[in-house]
């Protein structure tokens, strides 16, 4: 026979079970994306400013194993000038998959050989941890919060769709020139629109006898 006293004292416990769990107490869901960057460096050897014999085909390759598209942010580390020539060879390359040279190289760890130049490639990626979230069980909640997977879908949905994750940080920027001619367009239309009542009323036949 189970003793009286011990389920009394599990009943509070029982009931702080129901309520634990990740809390969302409004319609701004705790499970936001996540943007992280990652840096791909090659090394690539220089000869008289420009890239040494072979070293372009390499690169080629390279970029083709990485898949570089939209959103990828290429740079050149080279502080003592060794190639001044070879930026305008790996801008060729990378124009094939229309990009632009950026003008700052994040910082890499490890030394650059003098000699050589340093490509890297910053990549972003956007994902939303600890989804899908049922950590919370809904059927004891007191506190009015919503389901602890709210916004799990919508969040990962976003950050699996946007072509470049580093809009989800400082947002994208708008046209930097206004065509008026656009916004008139449809003014315009508007205006020359004749009013739906310019034909008058159609009087409508009763039917019966």
């Amino acid at each position: 026979m189970i003793n009286k006293s011990i389920l009394a004292s599990l009943g509070p416990v029982l009931l702080l079970g129901g309520c634990m769990g990740t809390q969302n107490r409004g319609l701004e869901s705790v499970h936001q994306p996540v943007v992280s960057r990652s840096d791909y460096a090659l090394d690539l050897g220089v000869a008289n400013g420009a890239l040494a014999p072979g070293e372009l085909q390499r690169l080629a390759g390279w970029m083709t194993a990485m898949r570089l598209g939209y959103g990828d942010q290429v740079a050149i580390d080279d502080p003592a000038a060794d190639g001044f020539r070879a930026r305008g060879d790996v801008a060729a390359v990378i124009a094939r998959y229309g990009l632009l040279l950026s003008d700052a190289a994040p910082v890499t760890p490890a030394p650059l050989t003098p000699g050589s130049i340093r490509v890297v490639v910053s990549r972003m990626r956007a994902t939303v941890p600890h989804c899908p979230d049922w950590s919370r069980d809904a059927s004891n909640e007191f506190e009015a919060n919503t389901s602890s997977d709210y916004g799990c879908a919508t969040n990962t949905n976003l950050a699996a769709m946007i072509a470049n994750p580093a809009d989800l940080v400082r947002g994208a920027p708008g046209s930097e020139t206004t065509d008026t001619m656009v916004s008139y367009k449809a003014i315009d239309t508007y205006r020359k629109k004749a009013p739906t009542g310019a034909g008058g009323l159609t009087a409508a036949s009763t039917g019966g006898k």
